[in-house]
């Protein structure tokens, strides 16, 4: 057995709670290390830009301003014709259909006896439109209070709708005539009508 004089100090036992308590303090520095070291990764990232922009359909107002039919002093007989060019200055296709609507200020019903006819662009002298009124018929028949002339303002393809590409257009002859039956109680009378042209987009809306 040792004792005092042999120049060693007797063995000091470590309480038990302060044992545990170096055993906590080490987890937790183990503990930190771990997470320091789960930082220093490779890592890579990449980025895609993305614009997105509308197109537009645009019927040329202007182009369609200038169908003239207003005539004065119109004989049992008569008739006016004009042309019109539908012209699409948007950049998507579109679809149109023309209706109109008519009148009468006085009570003489002139609507009644007024007659239209569409064609598409002549055949035969097509550099002069409408002159010799031979394109292809799109509609004939009596004005009315409302009346649907080509194809169908309501939304979707309708039987008779026109189609024209982006920056494309197309004309159309209009003939108005007062037949030459008409009787004497329409002397003096007037009729006002209304040409409605309206596109809606192709694409998407079948």
């Amino acid at each position: 057995m040792a004792s005092a004089l042999d120049g060693r100090l007797p063995a000091v036992a470590t309480p038990l709670r302060t044992r545990k308590a170096l055993l906590v303090l080490g987890l937790a520095v183990v503990s930190i290390g771990a997470g320091q070291m789960s930082l220093a990764v490779f890592s890579d990232q990449e980025t895609v830009p993305a614009t997105f922009s509308t197109g537009s359909i645009v019927l040329d107002d202007v182009k369609i301003d200038a169908l003239v039919l207003t005539t004065a002093s119109m004989m049992p007989g008569d008739s006016v014709t004009d042309d019109v060019v539908v012209e699409n200055d948007g950049a998507a296709q579109l679809r149109y259909a023309v209706s109109a609507a008519t009148t009468n200020p006085d009570t003489k019903d002139l609507r009644s006896q007024l007659t239209l006819a569409v064609r598409t662009i002549d055949v035969t002298t097509p550099l002069t439109p409408c002159n010799d009124f031979d394109g292809t018929s799109l509609f004939s028949g009596t004005l009315g209070a409302t009346t649907t002339i080509v194809g169908d303002a309501a939304q979707g393809a309708q039987a008779g709708d026109r189609n024209l590409g982006a920056a494309a257009n197309e004309t159309l002859c209009f003939r108005v005539s007062l037949p030459l039956g008409t009787g004497n109680t329409y002397a003096g009378a007037t009729a006002v009508t209304t040409f409605t042209f309206d596109a809606e987009q192709t694409a998407s809306n079948p």
